[in-house]
């Protein structure tokens, strides 16, 4: 490892300590990621051991934040006003925030439809719902029922009517809906989704989507240990303008 006071390190040096290839490291340096190396006179780049803390947390970033994010933030905090540049930071902590509320709330949306279903009385032709009112009642659009129906998240029956047909949602259809919802707020994609209500038709195996849930509870956690490991670098960037 680089001493903390290292000025005059090779390309070759940094890469060994921080595990990034020379090329990366050129890339690197051309996005802003990290500061400007000097050259000498042959053309050789420069380094310091700042560039190898930087690489370090720019590492942390792109784990909370994805690459193409911590490119981004690592770039703007050298050239935004330093006002801005603090907020930039701040507001990763504040979605990962939402992220994890977002999944913490399918998980008890799930947890509160298996409860329902396992106390659930045989339901009776009262018990369905137009398109209109669970849409209402879910807080989505018609539309967006539709398009479900499209993907076949939800299965709603067809009632003859006088103008033709008409969609009733009976009790295990609303359920769905409802998984649905839970599950897209949790930023489950519409594959995803269909993967898991695979699993949920009888809600028997809820517990799969469960611990997928929970896996992306810790995940979020780990990611946010990392955030605050690059947080300290960021804000010694920031300071250092």
């Amino acid at each position: 490892m680089a001493r903390s006071d290292a000025v005059d390190l090779s390309t070759v040096t940094v890469a060994a300590a921080t595990g990034y290839s020379v090329q990366q490291i050129r890339d690197l340096e051309a996005h802003g990621v990290i500061g400007a190396a000097p050259r000498k006179r042959n053309g050789y780049r420069v380094f310091s051991a700042r560039h190898i803390r930087d690489l370090h947390a720019y590492r942390d970033l792109a784990v909370a934040v994805g690459p193409v994010e911590a490119r981004r933030v690592m770039r703007e905090i050298r050239v935004v006003a330093p006002a801005d540049a603090p907020a930039q930071v701040a507001s990763l902590h504040v979605e990962l925030a939402h992220e994890r509320d977002r999944a913490l709330q399918a998980r008890r949306a799930l947890l509160l439809i298996r409860t329902e279903a396992e106390i659930e009385v045989e339901p009776t032709e009262n018990d369905t719902m137009t398109i209109t009112e669970l849409a209402e009642a879910l807080g989505v659009r018609t539309s967006t029922l539709r398009f479900w129906e499209k993907e076949q998240l939800v299965t709603p029956q067809r009632v003859a009517t006088n103008a033709g047909s008409a969609r009733r949602y009976p009790l295990a259809a609303i359920r769905e809906a409802r998984i649905v919802v839970a599950l897209r707020a949790a930023g489950y994609r519409i594959p995803d989704v269909r993967r898991a209500l695979t699993d949920l038709r009888d809600l028997r195996d809820i517990d799969v989507s469960l611990k997928a849930l929970d896996s992306r509870i810790d995940d979020i956690a780990a990611r946010t240990l990392a955030l605050l490991r690059a947080g300290a670098v960021l804000a010694e960037v920031i300071a250092c303008r």
